[in-house]
C-alpha cells in the first residue's frame, strides 16, 4: 500500500482493476439523492404545517421550535452508533431499513394531533433519521475514487435542497388541499415506494472495503490483508487538524440548515407578510442557490484535484471564501427594510454556506481508511448535527420574545450569519487534507510492521 497525495489511504491496484459500470454508479447515486431528498422532506413537514399547527391546535412558537429540534434529541447517538454498524454490515441493508422506518412514524400523526404525539414521533424520526447522511455518503463513496468524490457528495447534501425546492411546494398545495395531516401520509408512503425501489436495484459499490472482501464471490479491489483488517484507533483520526477544523465549519452551517428546515416559511409569512401559499412555494429559493453553489464548487474542485492541485486549495480556501460571503449576507440581514431584499439577503447567505456540507464530508473522506469510513462520517455528522439540537429553538425563542417576529428572526438568522464566519476561519486555518491523509497513511503503516 502506498501514499497518494490528495486522496485518502490508497489501494495499490490501478483503477482500472476495479470493473464496474459508470452508468450503475450514478444510477445507485440517483436512487440515494432520492433518500436523501425523501429524508429532507421528513424534515421540511414541520415548517410546511407549522402556522396550521399553531392555528388548529393552539402550540405556540416556542413548541413548534421545541418539536424542531426534538427531532435532534437522539438523532447524533443513532447517527454515531450506526457509523460503527455500516462497518461490518453492508449500508444498502441499512438504507433500507431507515427509510422503512421514516414511512411507517409519519402515519401516528393520523390518530391524534396533540403536542405529545407530535414530539414523540419527532424523536423517533430523529433516531431513525440520524444515520442516514453517514450511511448516504458511505453508499455513494463507494462507487467514486477518492478524488472524484465530492460532486457526488454534493449531490446527497442537495437532498436538502431537492425537499425544498420540489417537494416542499407539493406539501404546501397538499396542505391547502386537504390539511396537515396529508402532509404526514405523502410522506409514509413516498418513503415505502422508495423502499421497494431501492429493495430491487440497490448494490454495494466497488470502492467498499469489507474484512471479508478477499473471500469467494467478492469483489475484487485490490488491497490484501492485513491491511484490510488494520484499523486505527478512532481518536487518531477525529484529533486530526483537518476534520476539527471541518467539524466546527459544518456545525455552525448546520445550525442554519436545521433552523431554516423549521422555520423559513413561518419566517416569510409571519415576519416578512407573504401568504402562507406564497411562504410554502418560496420555502425552496435559498436552496436552488445552494444547489448552483453545491454543483458549481464541488464540481470545479474535482476537476482541480483531477489535475493534482493541492484539496487545501480545492476544498478549504473555496469553502473559506463562500462561508465568508454568506456569514456576511445573513449578518446585515437586520438593517434591511424590503422584504424582497431580506429573502435575496437569505437567498445568498444560505446558498453560500451550503458549499460547506459536501465539501468537509469529501474531506473527511479523503484523510480516513476506507475500511472506516462509515464510523468516522457516523461520529463527524453525528457531533454536526448537534447543532440541530439548538438552532431551531432558539428561533423560536427569539420570535416569542421579540416585539415583532420580523425582529425575532431577524435576529436569529443575524446569530447564524457570525457564527458561519466562525466556521470559515476555523476552516481556513484547520484543514489540510494532504498533511493529516499522510500523517494518517503513516500510522496506518506503523501499525502494519509490528
Amino acid at each position: 500500500m502506498k501514499l497518494s497525495t490528495g486522496s485518502s489511504v490508497r489501494i495499490s491496484a490501478s483503477d482500472s482493476s476495479i470493473n464496474h459500470s459508470t452508468a450503475r454508479a450514478w444510477s445507485i447515486t440517483s436512487l440515494i439523492v432520492v433518500f436523501a431528498t425523501i429524508n429532507w422532506a421528513d424534515k421540511a413537514i414541520i415548517g410546511i404545517v407549522a402556522q396550521s399547527l399553531k392555528e388548529e391546535l393552539g402550540f405556540t412558537s416556542t413548541q413548534i421550535g421545541f418539536a424542531g429540534s426534538a427531532f435532534f434529541f437522539l438523532f447524533s447517538i443513532s447517527g454515531a452508533a450506526l457509523g460503527f454498524l455500516g462497518d461490518k454490515v453492508q449500508v444498502r441493508w441499512i438504507l433500507l431499513v431507515l427509510a422503512a422506518l421514516w414511512s411507517v412514524i409519519q402515519f401516528p400523526m393520523l390518530v391524534t394531533g396533540s403536542f405529545a404525539v407530535l414530539l414523540i414521533t419527532r424523536i423517533v424520526l430523529g433516531v431513525a433519521e440520524g444515520p442516514a447522511t453517514a450511511m448516504a455518503n458511505t453508499a455513494v463513496f463507494q462507487w467514486f475514487p477518492a478524488d472524484k468524490r465530492s460532486f457526488p457528495s454534493a449531490l446527497v447534501t442537495a437532498g436538502s435542497s431537492f425537499a425544498k425546492i420540489a417537494i416542499a411546494p407539493l406539501l404546501a398545495l397538499v396542505l391547502a388541499a386537504w390539511g396537515w395531516r396529508a402532509c404526514f401520509v405523502t410522506m409514509g408512503f413516498a418513503g415505502l415506494i422508495w423502499c421497494l425501489v431501492w429493495l430491487a436495484v440497490g448494490k454495494e459499490g466497488p470502492y467498499a472495503r469489507r474484512p471479508d472482501a478477499h473471500k469467494p464471490g467478492a469483489i475484487d479491489t485490490g488491497l490484501r490483508t492485513p491491511a484490510q483488517t488494520l484499523r486505527l484507533p478512532l481518536r487518531s483520526i477525529v484529533f486530526t487538524r483537518s476534520f476539527l477544523g471541518a467539524l466546527v465549519g459544518t456545525f455552525m452551517v448546520y445550525g442554519l440548515v436545521s433552523a431554516s428546515i423549521t422555520w423559513f416559511p413561518s419566517y416569510f409569512e409571519k415576519g416578512l407578510g407573504f401568504s402562507r401559499l406564497e411562504s410554502g412555494l418560496m420555502f425552496g429559493l435559498p436552496s436552488i442557490a445552494s444547489l448552483v453553489t453545491m454543483f458549481g464548487s464541488t464540481f470545479f474542485a474535482d476537476r482541480l484535484a483531477s489535475k493534482n492541485r493541492a484539496t487545501r486549495t480545492t476544498r478549504a480556501s473555496i469553502t473559506t471564501a463562500f462561508l465568508v460571503i454568506g456569514g456576511l449576507a445573513l449578518g446585515v440581514v437586520p438593517y434591511v427594510g424590503k422584504p424582497l431584499i431580506v429573502v435575496a439577503f437569505l437567498i445568498i447567505g444560505y446558498g453560500c454556506a451550503s458549499v460547506a456540507l459536501p465539501m468537509m464530508n469529501a474531506v473527511v473522506s479523503q484523510i480516513t481508511p476506507p475500511q472506516q469510513l462509515a464510523s468516522t462520517l457516523g461520529i463527524f455528522l453525528a457531533v454536526q448535527n448537534l447543532s440541530g439540537l439548538i438552532a431551531p429553538t432558539l428561533v423560536g425563542v427569539l420570535v416569542d420574545r421579540a416585539s415583532h417576529p420580523l425582529a425575532g428572526y431577524s435576529f436569529a438568522y443575524q446569530i447564524f450569519g457570525f457564527a458561519i464566519l466562525v466556521g470559515g476561519i476555523a476552516i481556513a486555518v484547520l484543514v489540510n487534507p494532504e498533511r493529516d491523509a499522510a500523517m494518517l497513511q503513516h500510522k496506518l503503516e506503523d501499525l502494519k510492521t509490528r
